[in-house]
């Protein structure tokens, strides 16, 4: 009876999800599209900036780190573009870097590792249940972050 809830829940939710990996890309998607949700793919943060701007999506699932565009500057994009989506930013950098929520603009930071497909799974539930609500004032803060984020990556 839970797993109809959750498909209820979830059953419109779109997701657009972004890594430069494709094998990652390929296993979140599958994972995703299991518990009933609708998921875009792209292989690049300009690939998913060009798609964030054609059409709507619930939530932007972006790895940190990408040639070109990393997920910062996608999220400070998206933050920009005052939609009502959620993001979610995937790393295996957070913790050494003192990534957060607040210094990235994402709603929330999934780590990459062994608990990762149960917290990506619990942190989508958790933005869908919410969903949709406008941005406030993360939207001004967020030229900020991509300052700190690309000299953090970078070095």
């Amino acid at each position: 009876m839970r797993s109809d809830m959750n498909k209820e829940v979830t059953s419109a939710s779109t997701i657009l999800l972004v890594d430069d990996n494709l094998h990652g890309l390929t296993a979140r998607k599958l994972i995703l599209s299991e518990q009933g949700f609708d998921v875009n793919v792209a292989l690049s943060g300009e690939q998913a900036w060009e798609m964030f701007s054609h059409s709507p999506y619930d939530i932007v699932v972006t790895d940190f780190r990408m040639s070109g565009m990393d997920g910062v500057e996608l999220i400070t994009r998206i933050r920009a573009s005052d939609s009502p989506a959620s993001t979610i930013l995937l790393s295996g950098f957070a913790a050494c870097l003192g990534m957060t929520e607040r210094s990235t603009g994402a709603d929330h930071i999934v780590c990459k590792g062994a608990r990762e497909v149960q917290d990506l799974l619990r942190a989508v539930k958790r933005l869908t249940a919410h969903a949709p609500r406008k941005k406030g004032p993360r939207s001004q803060d967020a030229p900020r972050p991509v300052a700190l984020a690309a000299s953090a990556g970078r070095e």
